[in-house]
């Protein structure tokens, strides 16, 4: 992948996962949200699938990336997915996203732990950053949110979500030593986890519908053609490219966008706390991008 090419994707990405934040919350209401990510995962692979047949992929896997792309998804697709819908229905979906910058720094941690993965000292502070802007962030949410625990748990929900994204990127390292091809993997990854969700909803009596509004209906298209076909196939690109603990450019853009179409869409009203929490957030960012790798 060229520079201007890779530059183009983080940009693309960038947009679309900014404006998946709030599009999340129109998926939120009559519908149980596990079976709105089981409608959304299932036509994302689907059309995986899809595009793999007419363009001649080989989708076959062996057992090795099967293992993997089925972590992946148990752990992206499945577990993440889940517990950031839980959290959009308790805090505004600007904050989810800044929280998610927290990423880097878990999988900076994660591959160092796990595979022994080096990074330059500056991803580290970069990544350090990062995780005080979210805290900042996330305190000032927590101090004005009044009575009740709602705010709490959302917060606690994302946090969680990013853990399950770091231990879902790691599962998508292994596939790529294993030599998965990229968009095979993933499309096996959202099988998998879709799966996964599809049988916990049987189990806990999930009732399956789709509500027939068209805020509905397009933000699930939304969704799933560009927030998961062609995001996630940009993302795990980048990634392979870059390396996981340190696949930040995409992260730096989208939690101002996320914010400023919460501000737009949710009337979110962001005081000094959020203000300085994303700043300390894209200085992080800033350094991870410029950081070598090591």
């Amino acid at each position: 992948m060229s520079r201007s090419a890779a530059i183009l994707a983080i940009v693309v990405c960038a947009l679309i996962w900014g404006t998946t934040w709030f599009a999340i919350t129109l998926q939120l209401g009559p519908v149980d949200p596990i079976a709105s990510i089981v409608w959304r995962f299932g036509l994302a692979a689907a059309l995986l699938f899809a595009g793999c047949a007419a363009t001649r992929r080989p989708l076959r896997l062996d057992r090795a990336q099967h293992l993997a792309a089925a972590g992946q998804g148990a752990f992206v697709f499945a577990v993440s997915y889940g517990f950031v819908y839980a959290a959009e229905e308790n805090v505004a979906s600007a904050v989810v996203a800044v929280i998610f910058a927290a990423l880097a720094f878990v999988n900076l941690v994660l591959f160092r732990v796990l595979v022994r993965q080096k990074a330059a000292p500056g991803a580290w502070l970069g990544a350090a950053l990062g995780v005080v802007g979210v805290a900042v962030l996330s305190l000032g949410q927590l101090s004005g949110a009044g009575a009740g625990a709602a705010p709490a748990l959302g917060v606690g929900f994302a946090l969680v979500a990013v853990m399950a994204s770091a231990l879902g990127n790691w599962f998508a390292w292994r596939g790529q030593q294993a030599g998965a091809p990229v968009i095979p993997a993933t499309a096996w990854a959202m099988a998998y986890g879709t799966g996964m969700l599809a049988l916990y909803g049987v189990a806990t009596g999930v009732e399956w519908r789709i509500e027939p509004s068209a805020a509905y209906l397009l933000s699930l298209l939304h969704l799933s053609i560009l927030g998961s076909v062609v995001a996630f196939a940009l993302y795990f690109t980048l990634a392979r490219h870059r390396g996981y603990a340190q696949a930040s450019y995409i992260s730096a853009l989208t939690p101002p966008i996320a914010m400023g179409v919460s501000v737009l869409f949710e009337d979110a009203c962001f005081g000094w706390s959020a203000v300085i929490g994303l700043v300390l957030v894209l200085a992080g960012q800033v350094l991870l991008i410029r950081a070598p790798k090591a």
